[in-house]
């Protein structure tokens, strides 16, 4: 007898969007999709995303399929959640997004990195929670890939956080501090051969040369390169410079975030550095979380002198060609995450204007720990001499990386490595 040839995996992806305009998020997507297309080569990928309709697209060779997934008030529209989840409940094959979701051999989630918590509203863990309780609902194996888990303020989003946990075939933390955290969350649902801590999947996203021109200042300065004129990145964050009250009221801030970034800048330039403000959420100008408004207004606001020395880069919509271009740098300094992780995985020396406790633990992984500056306990003078101390002191952590980054890079590859294979025996317990 012949044996049937088996089928290709199908595999969905949730929380890592292609289309956000948060290159931090992109560069989750096309880690994943890289990464499980290089040890499943054979898997059909279909991630989903914010857009209406079926779309290719391809990473390294790698090729997927992307459909829209997602919280609308159009509850009719075939790729709204509303939708999405009535065509699954009846059977019906009304949905493409419900037939590739009901003919998964395993849904994965991400979260958006660091989206599983309920800081950000009810209204946004629900539509965080959404796959997550469907792919229970079905009986899907449900496996969650490493993210940071919670904080979760109410005890209403703990016990739902609990359960999703506890319904999962696998998960995984990126970092110690937040696998803590889903081991409480487990409780003695705990189980070492499912439950992991691992890297950020975004250490593991390819670089790709930009084809779009440059801008001629930055064009020049990538081919004029020299000791003298060290060319610097910064990243800087709309969600702060855009709303300084905010930061102040919401985050905690002590330092002034507008005033530290000029001051920065006007110090790095006075120290012969050509500055580069290179924006990592390329929202358009108007969205209280761009980039592009914060970095050009930063730049619009410098005397000449010092704007002479400074420009900002162009709003790629791909993160690994700002990947790409942030390996060019001499130093690097961002308040974005995952701006900071690709200057790390570049071996860029990288420091961090960070308001968040995630950084610290992805930094001390890189043995960077003391380029981790917060703005929450330091004033503006304090903050300003500590990155401008890191600055004179890249040399010394460029070293450090060096010895650090192949151990970070391995860790990251066999924890994709145990993912696929998790996928491809998916382990006894969850949702089932």
């Amino acid at each position: 007898m012949h044996s049937e040839p088996r089928r290709a995996l199908r595999l969905v992806i949730f929380g890592c969007a292609l289309d956000t305009g948060n290159l931090g998020v992109s560069a989750l997507g096309y880690s994943v999709l890289y990464g499980l297309g290089q040890r499943l080569p054979e898997a059909k990928l279909t991630s989903f995303d914010h857009s209406p309709g079926i779309r290719a697209g391809e990473v390294g060779g790698v090729a997927y399929e992307q459909l829209g997934a997602y919280r609308t008030r159009r509850i009719y529209a075939p790729h709204s959640h509303a939708a999405i989840g009535a065509a699954l409940r009846l059977g019906l094959p009304l949905s493409p997004a419900a037939e590739r979701i009901r003919n998964a051999d395993a849904i994965l989630d991400i979260s958006g990195g660091d989206s599983f918590t309920d800081l950000y509203g009810p209204e946004r863990l629900k539509a965080i929670a959404w796959p997550k309780l469907m792919a229970m609902r079905m009986g899907k194996p449900l496996i969650l890939l490493p993210q940071t888990y919670g904080p979760f303020r109410s005890s209403t989003s703990r016990e739902l956080a609990a359960r999703i946990c506890r319904g999962t075939a696998a998960a995984w933390a990126r970092d110690e501090k937040s696998f803590g955290v889903l081991r409480d969350l487990l409780g003695d649902a705990f189980d070492p051969e499912r439950h992991r801590s691992g890297v950020d999947v975004a250490f593991l996203l390819p670089t790709q040369r930009p084809v779009a021109p440059s801008g001629d200042r930055l064009q020049e300065w990538l081919k004029t390169r020299n000791e003298a004129e060290p060319l610097v990145g910064l990243n800087i964050s709309g969600l702060l410079y855009n709303d300084p009250d905010g930061a102040r009221s919401r985050y905690g801030f002590i330092a002034d975030y507008r005033e530290l970034c000029r001051r920065l800048v006007s110090r790095l330039a006075a120290d012969g550095a050509r500055v580069v403000l290179t924006p990592h959420v390329v929202s358009p100008t108007g969205h209280y979380e761009s980039d592009i408004e914060a970095s050009e207004h930063l730049a619009a606001s410098l005397p000449a002198a010092v704007a002479a020395r400074v420009t900002v880069a162009p709003a790629f919509l791909d993160p690994r060609e700002v990947k790409w271009l942030i390996g060019q740098y001499d130093w690097f300094c961002g308040t974005r995450m995952h701006s900071t992780i690709a200057g790390l995985s570049s071996g860029v020396p990288t420091a961090t204007t960070s308001y968040s406790d995630k950084a610290q633990g992805v930094f001390e992984s890189c043995g960077a720990g003391d380029a981790v500056v917060d703005p929450r306990r330091l004033g503006t003078d304090q903050a300003l001499d500590g990155l401008h101390s890191l600055f004179h002191d890249r040399r010394e952590l460029a070293g450090t990386l060096h010895s650090r980054l192949p151990s970070v890079l391995k860790a990251a590859e066999e924890r994709m490595d145990a993912i696929a294979a998790c996928i491809c025996r998916p382990p006894t317990g969850g949702a089932g």
